[in-house]
């Protein structure tokens, strides 16, 4: 026979104060659980935007990123002569050798610089990366002229449309804004990749960012060109180049996540187990006539772990509620494979949501068992004493 639910459902309306403090404790451990996952996953959903899987990224062999790479120019027009690569509607090829180097350029707010990636690229580039303006104009070829993402707009300084930029000892004019579906392309500076070369690394892209015109051929169009020894070169699909980009910082946060959540959720355990404690003092006749009338002890140590469950449900709702707001405000860190700014959104889901939730509900079941099983093993006599 089990003890029914609203007999600790009423148990906890008598407890306002204690149940409140408790459910508040295990809320915020949550509300911090659920952030922590959340900037790590905004991250790597932001880097997981920026690529394509009709794509493909060719860099040097054995480079892990654009920073290590190089690609020379002779074989640059080697690989945009394969006939796999899709054309556009002028019946070029859509093939984007690009320039990757990062700058400090100062900040917004405050004093100080930060890094930013700088990308020379083609006008390819635009339909190979789905770029669009949303304000201004392109650079136009041969000028010392630049567009910048949107996310760096409001984080740093001088970059209205108009405004001018100095970097690599010359003068560099903002004539647009661009944006490409929340990547982190747009935490970067674009250019003509002919006027970053030479004040940059020279002679040599970093990149070459081309579109399969079958993205079913990607396996044999990786073999042909790993296996020219004229490019010296190695490609992947853009997809799991981006992906593989957020690894690192990916599982520093998470494992940030887990220990400060851990640290904390110890302290919120100790508060279920006190708030518990106290239920099973104060309702100890109650629970010597439960187990008189019947009730077997498992029963009564079903019930009031049922009861810690309940409270920890509650504070788990409470903790997903408090760590909503923060899904899609936008912050930035460091990526640290290029050691560049990128802005992202935090990106709280449903899954983050009932994960957390489901932390609460095991909090409460380890806080709750020790007050529950001491319950249980009441002896019916010295209860009603």
């Amino acid at each position: 026979m089990k003890i029914p639910l609203v007999y600790n459902l009423r148990s906890i309306a008598h407890r306002p104060v204690s149940t409140a403090m408790t459910a508040l404790g295990l809320a915020l451990v949550v509300a911090v659980f659920v952030a922590m996952l959340a900037l790590a996953g905004g991250f790597r959903a932001t880097l997981a935007r920026t690529g394509s899987p009709d794509n493909v990224v060719v860099l040097r062999r054995g480079a892990t990123s654009e920073m290590e790479s190089g690609v020379p120019r002779e074989s640059a027009r080697l690989i945009a002569a394969d006939p796999r690569i899709a054309s556009g509607a002028d019946a070029r090829p859509l093939v984007s050798p690009e320039v990757f180097v990062v700058i400090n350029i100062p900040r917004a707010v405050g004093e100080g610089v930060n890094n930013v990636v700088a990308r020379g690229v083609n006008d390819e580039a635009f339909a190979v990366r789905n770029i669009h303006l949303v304000a201004g104009r392109k650079f136009a070829s041969g000028r010392s002229e630049i567009i910048l993402g949107k996310k760096i707009v409001p984080r740093f300084a001088h970059t209205a449309i108009g405004d001018t930029l100095r970097f690599a000892n010359r003068d560099w004019i903002v004539v647009g804004h661009f944006a490409a579906a929340g990547s982190a392309l747009e935490s970067e500076i674009w250019g003509e990749n002919e006027q970053f070369m030479p004040v940059f690394r020279g002679e040599v892209f970093q990149s070459v960012i081309f579109r399969l015109r079958d993205p079913a051929a990607f396996d044999e169009v990786k073999r042909a060109l790993e296996g020219d020894q004229r490019l010296q070169v190695q490609a992947q699909r853009e997809s799991a180049f981006y992906a593989g980009q957020s690894t690192v910082l990916t599982r520093i946060l998470t494992f940030l996540a887990i220990m400060i959540t851990s640290v904390m959720a110890v302290g919120a355990v100790f508060g279920a187990v006190n708030t518990m404690y106290a239920a099973v003092s104060s309702r100890t006749p109650e629970i010597a006539v439960l187990l008189t009338l019947g009730f077997a002890p498992r029963s009564v140590l079903a019930s009031f772990l049922s009861e810690s469950v309940a409270i920890a449900l509650l504070g788990g709702v409470a903790g997903g509620l408090l760590a909503l707001p923060i899904n899609g405000i936008v912050t930035s860190t460091t990526n640290w494979n290029s050691f560049s700014e990128v802005a992202f959104a935090f990106r709280v889901t449903p899954g983050l949501l009932v994960g957390g939730v489901i932390f609460a509900v095991v909090m409460g079941l380890v806080g709750g068992f020790f007050p529950a099983w001491r319950a249980a093993r009441l002896q019916v006599v010295q209860a009603l004493r």
